[in-house]
């Protein structure tokens, strides 16, 4: 009965409805003049209304922007082209760099900075920089050297110690970084200091000859030991350095461990509300870092046969190009342990390559030093794709 009442007020325009404060609905008598409107007036507008439908502005990507976006997820790419038209380059400027013996001397040549390259890369991923790496290797070395030859101890044990002493350091820096909450940077660049005066002390300054190394310890210089394959000559160093790249790529891309580092060089915050032990995952990375340069350290006494407190003063810098010119982001997050390699090996091609042409050494530096320019403002511009 209610709702019959309802529809005649409503047919003879003798009431209508409007909300009510409290959200009900009250009835209000209106002017009896007012026009009757029925639902035949309101179907007659919604007739005339437009009926386009809304239309968005498509997003179609360029070939520009999908190459862009490509190379950011593949960092890879970009150091192994560089190093194919490198060695392309400077083969056809030179056609005794295409030679196996050129090639092989450059594998040679960076086997140390591409170890050390490693531990760099692991660092930086986390969006940190470890400026101690060099001091790690030398002081590791010195005390192998120092425990084999001059203490007489077995060369296994001297060896095992040297490493454990690199971790050891290594973990110390990631304790200064997560205890005390001070940057990266400014952690290494002390204890860079701390450990250069550590192993002149330790060593007074005296380096380890050959023939002290060859007679007492022989077993310190196996990674310097060469063998021929297929015409090539290759060196124990090269090989490990082969196998230890695929252990670091097999933990960083197939472990919890590397989503870990990974999450914490994107973005720590985020990683640690999501329940990522941050803190205890940094001092690992370090610890691995200080683990590789001290295993470094054996490799280079078999690469150059003798243990020299101020020997590979430049090694520092050239892991971190080793690493910017192989595609991980100094920013952290993005990067790839082949590309490291990769990087070094670069390196290694542009200063054989200009050393053949004759081109002076300083030269060459500033070659290296434009590699790294370049290579900083293409991660810059790579990022920028995401955005």
């Amino acid at each position: 009965m209610k709702g019959e009442v309802t529809l005649a007020l409503l047919h003879t325009g003798g009431g209508k409805f409007s909300g009510g404060s409290d959200g009900g609905t009250s009835a209000a008598m209106s002017d009896p003049d007012t026009p009757t409107k029925t639902i035949s007036d309101f179907e007659a507008k919604l007739g005339a209304a437009d009926k386009t439908v809304a239309q968005f502005d498509r997003d179609d990507k360029t070939t520009v922007a999908k190459l862009r976006g490509f190379l950011r997820d593949n960092p890879t790419m970009i150091p192994a082209l560089v190093l194919i038209i490198s060695v392309l380059g400077f083969g056809i400027a030179n056609s005794r760099f295409l030679g196996l013996g050129a090639l092989t001397t450059v594998l040679q040549q960076v086997t140390v900075t591409g170890f050390v390259a490693l531990a760099q890369s692991v660092v930086i991923l986390t969006a940190g920089i470890d400026l101690s790496v060099g001091e790690i290797l030398i002081l590791s070395s010195l005390v192998m050297g120092n425990l084999a030859v001059n203490l007489g101890l077995p060369a296994p044990l001297a060896i095992a110690i040297g490493v454990v002493v690199g971790m050891v350091m290594g973990l110390f820096n990631g304790i200064l970084v997560t205890k005390m909450k001070l940057p990266p940077f400014i952690v290494t660049l002390g204890t860079l200091s701390i450990f250069r005066a550590l192993k002149l002390a330790y060593s007074h300054s005296e380096s380890i000859r050959n023939v002290d190394i060859e007679e007492k310890a022989n077993f310190l210089l196996f990674f310097g030991n060469k063998f021929k394959f297929l015409g090539a000559t290759v060196t124990f160093g090269m090989i490990m350095l082969l196998i230890l790249a695929f252990i670091m790529w097999f933990a960083l891309n197939r472990t919890a461990w590397g989503r870990h580092v990974h999450a914490i060089g994107d973005d720590a915050d985020a990683a640690m509300l999501s329940g990522i032990a941050v803190d205890k995952t940094l001092i690992s990375v370090y610890g691995v870092a200080g683990f590789i340069c001290g295993f470094a350290g054996w490799v280079a006494v078999g690469r150059v046969g003798t243990i020299s407190p101020i020997g590979f003063e430049t090694i520092n810098l050239d892991s971190i190009t080793a690493v910017v010119i192989g595609g991980t982001s100094l920013f952290g997050g993005r990067g790839s342990i082949v590309g490291s390699v990769l990087g070094a090996i670069i390196v290694g091609v542009f200063i054989t390559g200009l050393s053949l042409a004759g081109v002076d050494s300083y030269w060459q530096t500033f070659a290296t030093g434009c590699l790294v320019i370049i290579a900083v403002a293409l991660d810059q511009y790579l990022r920028r794709a995401s955005k």
